[in-house]
């Protein structure tokens, strides 16, 4: 290689590349470069006929599907709300039906960002509804456009009018049809009825999968909420046209029609249930002339003691249900909660617990003569005190001027305290297994655990063993079982509490020969039949099958001398009530001291609550009724009348002359 200006030859250099054709020659195709460029052609072609064949087949062969999606963005689709089924009682009576009524709803998604919360506060003008409630109704609805919010339900013919002609100022605001729960018996058996209101999200997320919807109305409680499921009936659909502001263009078109709720028939008698709500006001009334002024509540359970059938069931004070038609009236609600208003919505027939007193003392009789504690004809003297344990603690009898021997019938005719007392003391010198034996007899019997009711709702009550104090408190003095325990269980106190849904499920056990049958308010589902035909029954509840309780007959036998005399002998604690009633009625009085919270008083302070239960005819009994009067004193002052009165509705037999209250009878 020769260079520079002498060309003279240079040697070699290892600091260069040999020579190639590739790099002197970059545009020769070799194959390798050849078949790239190939495939990449390829690709390309490919690609280019998948988008040409797509945009033809949605401009060609879909068209008409697009175009008519394109139309449907004007169209919304609306549930239409299907009536709830009517409750009857067991008569056919109805007891809860509806009222067709127009409701205003706010589509919170056709609301302008601008100018929101003056439509809100403007249409609350209108509608005459809370203008914070609505603005928090619509915040939490800013997340969910596809559910409405209900502004208001019953609206007047002039406010729908005025909402018509003033269309444009409230975007997003629809008027629809509705049904509203009317109540012809207004507060009657409201607690056992129950209500209906808006889903919650908590229930939603439950019910979803049964086909629940973001605004349904379903039961929240009592029967309502029980059988929803049939009374509910099945949403229909509406479409309507609309413009971009959500405003209605065109009649509504029925997509599908909304199917009706079955009816739901109860064992209910509201002639029976009316009797046995004035029967409480009647008792609370005699408590106060007895100078029992704290008396303010109570129950009264009517059942069937053959199949368990609820016939009554009374709570008060009581309220009416149709303040929750609807949209709930803030107001109307807040005065439910007001304290001097003494808890309406609280079910005291199933949820109150209260020792039992006296009407405890056949437990005590059945669970020691099954123990072979003592027999049923055995004396026990029954003397003005008597003392127990190591401490020679005095118990007194109700009754300071009895001291002789009775037996069982005896004893519990007059309400013996002292006779039971030693009966509970036997049981408890039986050890650590017969200081529990009361105690599992009564768990045999109901007491304890909820009895069944197929609306639920109910308290368990509290049975105390000595396994339960031991749990339960701390120091050393409180969790011993004392002798003082199994006496005061035995009559009923202390700590133990039962419930007037229990207590009437005991004493039909008494009443029906030993079967235990569980209470029950629904009788069956029906259907509308055709014109002029009757309804069909769809579905029969049948009752629970009852089952023994295990009880000696003998046992039974002695109780039900026992409480016979307690209402026809003359020193039986309600003879002065039903001694003269022409139906024969058995059955016990009860004071029970109860630890209260009363304005003025320290806490702590104790009030009596007077209870009956029992049943007539004596000796084939159709009808069980336990009466609880809160605070009412004794037993035969309020409660034992409060009982007649349901007895004289039911039987149609009128007491020949008015009860006589013995004063300080148990």
């Amino acid at each position: 290689m020769t260079t520079g200006p002498y060309q003279e030859r240079r040697a070699g250099s290892g600091r260069f590349l040999p020579p190639d054709p590739r790099v002197r020659e970059p545009y020769r195709l070799t194959p390798q470069l050849a078949l790239r460029v190939g495939v990449l052609g390829a690709v390309a072609l490919v690609a280019f006929a998948v988008l040409f064949f797509r945009l033809w087949s949605l401009q060609v062969l879909t068209a008409d599907e697009h175009l008519n999606a394109a139309q449907h963005n004007e169209l919304r689709l609306v549930r239409v709300e299907a009536p709830r089924g009517p409750i009857l009682d067991r008569r056919g009576r109805v007891v809860v039906s509806n009222l067709a009524g127009t409701a205003v709803q706010l589509w919170v998604g056709d609301l302008p960002r601008e100018g929101r919360s003056r439509i809100v506060r403007r249409l609350a003008e209108v509608l005459k509804v809370s203008p914070r409630a609505l603005a928090r109704d619509v915040q939490q609805r800013r997340l969910d456009p596809l559910t409405p919010v209900t502004v208001k339900t019953g609206v007047s013919e002039e406010r729908v009018d005025y909402l018509y002609e003033h269309q444009a100022e409230f975007p997003g605001v629809q008027i629809v049809q509705t049904y509203l729960r009317d109540y012809p018996y207004s507060a009657l058996a409201a607690q056992v009825l129950g209500y209906t209101g808006e889903i919650s999200p908590v229930e939603l997320k439950r019910l979803r999968r049964d086909g629940y919807e973001p605004g349904d109305r379903i039961g929240k409680s009592g029967v309502e909420g029980a059988y929803d499921a049939y009374l509910r009936g099945r949403a229909g659909l509406q479409q309507i046209r609309v413009d971009s502001l959500g405003r209605p263009q065109s009649a509504p078109e029925l997509r599908q029609e909304a199917r009706p709720g079955y009816a739901l028939r109860l064992t209910l008698d509201m002639r029976l249930q009316r009797s046995a709500e004035r029967a409480l006001r009647y008792g609370i009334d005699l408590a106060h002339k007895d100078g029992k002024w704290a008396a303010d509540g109570g129950a009264i359970v009517a059942l069937d003691p053959r199949d368990g059938a609820v016939l009554a069931m009374a709570s008060a004070p009581t309220y009416r249900p149709s303040i929750f038609s609807g949209r709930v009236d803030t107001k109307k609600l807040a005065a439910l909660y007001d304290p001097r208003a003494n808890n309406p919505l609280f079910d005291r027939a199933t949820a109150g617990q209260y020792p039992p007193g006296s009407t405890w003392k056949p437990m005590t009789a059945i669970a020691g003569m099954e123990e072979h504690v003592f027999s049923a004809y055995q004396s026990i003297r029954c003397s003005p005190f008597a003392t127990y344990g190591l401490d020679k603690q005095k118990f007194r009898n109700w009754n300071p001027y009895v001291d002789r021997p009775m037996t069982l019938p005896e004893a519990l005719a007059e309400s013996c305290d002292t006779y039971f007392y030693e009966i509970g003391n036997r049981f408890y010198e039986k050890g650590s297994d017969g200081q529990s034996r009361m105690q599992q007899w009564a768990r045999r019997l109901g007491f304890g655990r909820p009895t069944g009711l197929d609306i639920g709702g109910e308290a368990d009550g509290l049975v105390p063993t000595p396994a339960w104090r031991k749990k339960t408190f701390t120091s050393d003095w409180d969790r011993a079982w004392n002798p003082g325990d199994s006496i005061q269980l035995a009559i009923g106190q202390k700590d133990l509490l039962v419930t007037p849904l229990q207590m009437a499920a005991f004493y039909a056990v008494i009443a029906n020969g030993g079967r235990i049958v569980p209470p029950h308010v629904a009788a069956d589902v029906e259907q509308p039949g055709g014109k002029g035909s009757p309804r069909v029954i769809l579905r029969r509840f049948a009752p629970p099958l009852p089952r023994s309780a295990g009880v000696d007959p003998a046992a039974l036998s002695a109780v039900r001398d026992g409480l016979y005399l307690a209402t026809h002998s003359a020193s039986g604690t309600s003879s002065a009530v039903f001694a003269n009633y022409p139906v024969p009625i058995s059955g016990k009085t009860g004071t029970a001291e109860k630890a209260v919270s009363l304005p003025g008083y320290p806490a702590g302070h104790l009030e009596d609550q007077s209870w009956w239960c029992g049943w007539g005819p004596s000796e084939n009994a159709r009808l069980v009724v336990c009466a609880l009067i809160e605070n009412g004193g004794h037993g035969s002052t309020a409660a034992a009348p409060a009982a007649l009165k349901v007895f004289e509705r039911f039987f149609g037999v009128p007491a020949t002359s008015a009860p006589t209250q013995v004063a300080g009878t148990d």
